[in-house]
């Protein structure tokens, strides 16, 4: 049993084949999906898909990648969407948020203001914060020490050092894991994974993003996820099912589900 705690599977690019890739994930074990939003034109093409389907739950926030699209009164809009559906079963978190110094000139002090502008809002209406982190731990890891957000919530596609991920930890955070650390040439990386401590990860695809090596080339997908898990279970050293049952149980804690209902 698996729950893919991060992809986009609203995207157009999964129109054509999206129920066949969910009635796939069933018979795959793959239980529950997080939708991530990334912008606010997207939102309600990824709340209806949520609704429509019931593996499927829903985050919202504006990614730091795209500040070009970003309004400025679209923090307000994000405000007024929690405002009518906060507490509904199927919005569970804010996200994709946080800071990516890695694009070519960030503009530092906007994603700051944004970042900080949804933790508060994560603590506000007291949900989880599904975050997106570049190149910016330091960053990140100390505004977090400042906000301290009681729900905490997920590091998306980690690849920190060990140290950053102990701070993540102490914070309450869970570390996302997913195709990254299953190509060989992340050396640094499937060097910090068997150090983590299961009780602080859970397993992600990205998709249709962050191919695992066992697909390369193609479009990343949900059903991909038992693959990933073997991957880094045999990184870890551990059986598939038991990081299977580690990770569930994680998302399970940071949506407030409970594992008994999937």
């Amino acid at each position: 049993m698996l729950i893919d705690t991060h992809n986009h599977l609203d995207f157009p690019g999964f129109d054509d084949d999206r129920e066949a890739l969910l009635h796939q994930c069933a018979s795959l074990g793959v239980r529950r999906q997080m939708l991530i939003g990334v912008e606010e034109s997207l939102w309600s093409q990824l709340w209806s898909t949520a609704l429509a389907h019931e593996p499927l739950y829903a985050a919202l926030a504006l990614h730091p990648c795209y500040l070009d699209v970003h309004k400025e009164s679209d923090i307000d809009t994000l405000r007024a969407w929690l405002d009518q559906w906060a507490g509904h079963p199927k919005l569970c978190a804010l996200g994709e948020f946080g800071l990516d110094y890695y694009i070519e000139q960030p503009d530092k002090a906007r994603q700051q203001t944004l970042f900080e502008s949804h933790l508060e809002l994560a603590i506000e209406y007291e949900l989880p914060s599904l975050l997106h982190v570049r190149k910016a731990h330091a960053d990140v890891i100390a505004t977090l020490k400042r906000y301290k957000p009681p729900r905490a919530g997920v590091v998306h596609a980690f690849a920190g050092s060990y140290e950053e991920a102990r701070e993540y930890l102490k914070l309450g955070f869970k570390l996302g894991l997913g195709g990254a650390p299953t190509w060989p040439q992340a050396n640094r990386l499937r060097k910090v994974v068997p150090r983590l401590p299961l009780d602080g990860i859970v397993l992600e695809t990205d998709a249709p993003d962050m191919a695992p090596a066992m697909y390369p080339g193609i479009r990343n997908s949900p059903t991909h996820l038992p693959a990933i898990c073997a991957a880094l279970a045999e990184l870890f050293g551990v059986t598939s099912e038991a990081l299977a049952q580690a990770s569930t149980t994680n998302a399970c804690a940071v949506f407030g589900w409970d594992p008994d209902a999937l």
